[in-house]
């Protein structure tokens, strides 16, 4: 199938961009506009979440902490695009206090009504392959929210090339009310099996609160390792 594009389309490969104009420049920066954060030399972090709020409201007063904590330290986010639970808690809140906010949302997704229209830019691309490349390029850090199937994936992608040395770009986990308590016990008993190296399993951090990991990622410095536990 070809998909039909008016001349201001663009060309065949190229991520479709709504920008939002007014509404993203009342509520914050213009997309290249956000200045680095002087404490911690990131431009930007991708976050990963849930597009449904849980059902603990400690999840939805996390994801707007976290925006509102990234914009504070002048960091822009990154985040899947969309308006519902809780990537939309975290674009409101980013956007309510003057952040930049660029999200990147599959074609299919953004047809079904749930992108979000009040952002500073909405990138739509074609699968979600092409969603996850472009949030990695454009972000310097990765944070995890609560969520579910589509947020573990992303997290253990992003992981996966950060041990490959892929990328040089840290990894957290924002643990709300312990949530990710038994995936990082998990974790733990596959570096007993000697499945993951310690040094492996400590390039995924965690923090309960959005200041402290941020902080902690700021901080990182990556270490290439072998992958391989032997040599076989």
């Amino acid at each position: 199938m070809i998909e039909e594009r008016s001349p201001t389309d663009p060309a065949p490969g190229e991520p479709l961009t709504i920008d939002k104009g007014e509404a993203g420049r009342t509520a914050g920066a213009t997309t290249g506009a956000v200045r680095t954060d002087g404490r911690s030399g990131l431009r930007r972090v991708c976050v990963f979440c849930g597009s449904a709020r849980g059902d603990r409201s400690a999840y939805t007063a996390a994801a707007r902490a976290l925006g509102e904590e990234l914009v504070e330290r002048g960091i822009g986010v990154v985040y899947g695009g969309g308006r519902v639970g809780l990537m939309g808690e975290l674009a409101d809140a980013a956007m309510r206090a003057g952040g930049e906010v660029i999200g990147v949302i599959p074609r299919r997704l953004s047809d079904l009504e749930v992108g979000h229209g009040a952002i500073t830019e909405l990138r739509i691309v074609k699968s979600m392959h092409e969603r996850k490349g472009m949030m990695a390029d454009l972000s310097d850090a990765f944070v995890a929210l609560p969520g579910g199937i589509g947020t573990f994936e992303e997290l253990f992608e992003v992981l996966t090339w950060t041990q490959l040395g892929i990328h040089d770009k840290p990894v957290g986990l924002l643990d709300v009310e312990g949530y990710y308590g038994p995936l990082l016990a998990f974790l733990d008993d596959a570096v007993k099996a000697g499945f993951l190296r310690p040094e492996h399993r400590s390039m995924l951090h965690q923090a309960r609160a959005p200041g402290l990991l941020l902080d902690t990622l700021a901080g990182w410095r990556p270490t290439l390792v072998d992958k391989w536990v032997d040599g076989r």
